[in-house]
C-alpha cells in the first residue's frame, strides 16, 4: 500500500478543500501596492515617483500614467545595464541572485533577466500551487510515490567576475530545488549538470530503467526528442514500456496542441496533460483543473499583468509597443481577444513586455492560452496572420491527410516581383501527398480562418509556396543557430536576411 504517497493525497486533498474562489482583481491590486513599496527607494522608484502613486487613490491607473512601456531593449538599455556593471539599488533593492539567458526565438545574443531571491520564492510558490492543484486531476496515491524527471537546460551555471551565475531559467530553478524534493528529481543532479543536450539526453536514455517516473516537465519539442531516444535505446516500441507508471505530462512555453498527435504516437495509453507558463521572467500561469486546456494567471504572488490589445496599429516595425497603445487590467479583459502580455514583477521587471500573446478563456477564473509571440505575426501586404492561426491551419492539414506535422517556419517572400508566403513544414516520414496539394490546402483553410489574409490573396499576396522537410532538420538549425533543449523555442516566422541562412542550411544539410 503506498503510505507515502496516501498521506501526500491527503494533505493535498485537504488544502484544495479549504481553498476559496480568488478575487482576482483585489489579488492584482495588493500585489503591485507591495511592488510600488518595496522598490519605493530603487533608483527606479525614485525617478518614476513610486511613493507618490503609493499615495494616490487609484494607484494603477497612476502607475500605468506615469510608468512607460518596457521591451528588454529598452530597460537594459536605460536600467539593467547599470545592475551588469555592478550597482546595486536599480529596479529592484540590492542586486539579484541571478541572471536569466534567455535567447528566446530571435538566435541573437542572449538576453539577461534578472532573477531576485524574491522571485525564486515566487517560482516555488506557485510550483507547489502546481502540485497542489494536480489532486483535481484525480491521481491516484502511488502517483504521489512516483519520481519526475524535469528536462531544462543544464544546471551548470556559469559564474559571472561580479560573483553572480547565470543560465537558463529551468536550470536556475533545477539547482534551487527544495531538499525535501530531492528524491523525487530526475535525472538528478550530476545528470542535470551536463551542459551538452545530446550527451544529456544519451545519459538519461541509458539510466531510463533505473527510474520509476510518473511525470514529465518540459518544452515539448525536445521532450519528444529525448522519448524517442529513451525508446530508440532499449528497443521497445514506446515509453510506458519503459516507464509503465508514467501517466502526467506538464508542458510549457508553447502551446502543446501542435505536438499533440506526435507526442501521442510514443504513448501506450493517454495520459494526463498539464499545461504550465513557465518562462524567464517568471511562472505566470498553470493549468488548475482538468475540464480546460486553459490556465490560471497566478495574481497573488509577485507579478501584476497587464494587456494591450494585439493589434497592428500598437506593435512597431521591431516588435516593440507604440507607447500610446491603450493597455487593461485584469479588471477590463475580455475573454476571446488576443492581448500582448506585460508583467511588473518581485525581480525589478515594470511594464514588461514578455513577448506573447494571451487571450481569456474565462475572465473571472482568469484562465488563459498562449496564442502566440509579438514576433510570430506576418503583416506582409495586410496578411494580419497571428501564430495561433498558422498552429490551427496545420492541425486541419494534419487532420485532413492523416499525417504529423509538428513544426513549421514561414516568411514572405519576393518571386518576380511578387510576394508569396514560403512555409517548410516538418514532416516525421515520407508522405504520399505533394507539396503543391498541401500549399493549395493550406492556402484555402488560411483564407477560410482569416478574412485579412482572404483580401491579401486577393490582392498583393501572390500565392502559397510549401516545402517539407524531416523534422530532424528543424531541430539541427536550432542547435546550429542557438542551442538544443531547455528553454528554446523554434520560431515560426522569420524576416529575410534570417530565412535565407535557414533556407541554405536546409539545402546543405538535406
Amino acid at each position: 500500500m503506498p503510505i507515502i504517497g496516501s498521506l501526500i493525497k491527503g494533505i493535498i486533498d485537504v488544502s484544495q478543500n479549504f481553498g476559496t474562489e480568488e478575487n482576482h482583481v483585489e489579488n492584482q491590486e495588493k500585489v503591485l501596492q507591495e511592488l510600488l513599496e518595496k522598490a519605493e527607494f530603487t533608483a527606479f522608484g525614485i525617478y518614476y515617483g513610486f511613493s507618490e502613486i503609493l499615495t494616490r487613490e487609484n494607484q494603477i491607473s497612476t502607475f500605468q500614467k506615469w510608468v512607460p512601456y518596457f521591451d528588454y531593449h529598452k530597460i537594459h538599455k536605460e536600467w539593467w545595464k547599470q545592475i551588469l556593471a555592478g550597482r546595486g539599488n536599480i529596479t529592484w533593492p540590492g542586486r539579484p541572485a541571478y541572471f536569466a539567458l534567455s535567447s528566446g526565438t530571435t538566435g541573437k545574443e542572449s538576453k539577461r533577466i534578472p532573477i531576485t531571491e524574491e522571485a525564486l520564492e515566487s517560482i516555488r510558490l506557485t510550483g507547489l500551487k502546481q502540485i497542489s492543484a494536480i489532486s483535481n486531476f484525480d491521481m491516484p496515491a502511488d502517483f504521489f510515490e512516483k519520481e519526475i524527471l524535469m528536462l531544462g537546460s543544464s544546471t551548470s551555471l556559469e559564474k559571472r567576475s561580479d560573483n553572480l551565475k547565470e543560465g537558463e531559467i529551468s536550470g536556475i530553478s533545477a539547482s534551487n530545488i527544495p531538499f525535501w524534493f530531492r528524491r523525487y528529481y530526475k535525472p538528478g543532479k550530476e545528470i542535470a549538470q551536463i551542459e551538452d543536450w545530446d550527451e544529456r539526453v544519451k545519459h538519461i536514455a541509458k539510466n531510463a530503467k533505473n527510474w520509476d517516473i510518473g511525470a514529465l516537465s518540459g518544452i515539448p519539442s525536445w521532450i519528444q526528442l529525448m522519448l524517442k531516444e529513451v525508446i530508440d535505446y532499449h528497443q521497445v516500441e514506446n515509453i510506458h514500456q519503459v516507464w509503465p507508471n508514467l501517466r502526467v505530462y506538464t508542458s510549457g512555453g508553447v502551446s502543446f496542441e501542435p505536438y499533440e498527435k506526435t507526442f501521442n504516437d510514443l504513448l501506450e495509453s493517454p495520459i494526463t496533460v498539464i499545461d504550465t507558463y513557465l518562462a524567464s521572467e517568471g511562472f505566470l500561469a498553470y493549468q488548475r483543473r482538468p475540464e480546460t486546456s486553459a490556465m490560471q494567471l497566478v495574481t497573488d504572488n509577485g507579478i501584476f499583468f497587464e494587456f494591450v490589445p494585439f493589434q497592428p496599429e500598437y506593435i512597431q516595425e521591431d516588435g516593440s509597443l507604440k507607447q500610446d497603445a491603450p493597455v487593461k487590467t485584469i479588471a477590463e479583459v475580455v475573454p476571446d481577444k488576443d492581448y500582448v502580455l506585460l508583467i511588473s514583477t518581485v525581480s525589478g521587471l515594470w511594464r514588461y513586455m514578455i513577448g506573447d500573446t494571451i487571450s481569456f478563456t474565462n475572465v473571472e477564473k482568469a484562465e488563459i492560452k498562449i496564442t502566440g509571440r509579438t514576433k510570430f505575426f506576418m503583416n506582409v501586404v495586410g496578411s494580419q496572420l497571428s501564430v495561433n492561426k498558422m498552429n490551427d491551419a496545420v492541425q486541419e492539414l494534419e487532420e485532413k491527410y492523416d499525417i504529423n506535422l509538428p513544426e513549421f517556419v514561414l516568411s514572405a517572400v519576393k518571386i518576380d516581383g511578387e510576394f508569396y508566403h514560403k512555409w517548410y513544414l516538418g514532416k516525421e516520414n515520407d508522405l504520399s501527398i505533394a507539396d503543391e496539394e498541401l500549399a493549395k490546402s493550406l492556402d484555402e483553410l488560411l483564407k477560410k480562418a482569416n478574412k485579412n489574409y482572404k483580401v491579401a490573396r486577393s490582392k498583393a499576396l501572390k500565392g502559397v509556396i510549401v516545402k517539407t522537410i524531416p523534422i530532424d532538420l528543424f531541430f539541427e538549425w536550432s542547435g546550429a543557430d542557438k542551442q538544443k533543449g531547455g528553454q528554446v523555442k523554434i520560431e515560426k516566422i522569420m524576416k529575410e536576411e534570417k530565412f535565407q541562412k535557414f533556407e541554405k542550411f536546409i539545402q546543405q544539410n538535406q
